[in-house]
């Protein structure tokens, strides 16, 4: 298909699309870096083995993924304008949002409690990867909140129906995003210490 075919409305909103494609695309090469730095990191003296990620963050695992469905749910009832059931799911899916980040600073204090901390003389490498990759995909979590608080506010205004779904869709998208990173991420620092 050539990209210069169609209307105005149909060639900004591919554009707006391929915006949010480069953004996912240059935040996979973030998170490429930092699991990089992780693996090669290991070779270091001070690299924990025995370490095991916080229950608290399996429980995030569950909520993140909990909150794709609410969002589906919610993009659906959009499409038949249910504008009922498209409001609870975008509620449903910002409170599981928050409850993420809540779980995510529990597996933090859980990690403390454990005897590591995060810098200082109990810090080590390991630990450190583990709260830098885990805090910057928390600040990606809060731009994924705002996009869905900026939607909801659209939506109690009216913006969106089942034929202006533009910018639903591109929060849907990214908060589908930093679902899928989440989960990627955590079974990455799960099974890593097995393949050392």
């Amino acid at each position: 298909m050539d990209l210069t075919e169609g209307t105005q409305q149909e060639k900004r909103e591919r554009s707006k699309k391929m915006m949010l494609w480069f953004g996912i695309g240059s935040l996979i090469m973030t998170f490429a870096g930092l699991i990089s730095a992780f693996i090669v990191s290991r070779k270091r003296e001070d690299w924990l083995n025995d370490f095991q990620l916080p229950d608290a963050f399996i429980i995030s695992v569950l909520v993140i993924l909990i909150s794709s469905f609410t969002i589906i749910l919610a993009k659906r009832a959009l499409k038949q304008n249910n504008m009922k059931m498209v409001t609870i799911g975008l509620l449903l899916t910002i409170g599981l949002g928050i409850a993420f980040i809540y779980n995510q600073f529990i597996g933090f204090s859980q990690i403390i409690e454990a005897g590591y901390n995060f810098t200082g003389p109990t810090s080590n490498v390991t630990i450190s990867f583990i709260y830098i990759i885990a805090v910057v995909h928390i600040a990606h979590v809060v731009a994924g909140l705002i996009a869905l608080i900026i939607v909801i506010y659209n939506h109690f205004k009216q913006k969106y129906n089942s034929n202006n779904m533009l910018g639903f869709e591109l929060a849907a998208n990214f908060w589908h995003f930093v679902d899928i990173l989440w989960l990627a991420l955590f079974l990455f620092l799960y099974f890593f210490r097995y393949i050392i």
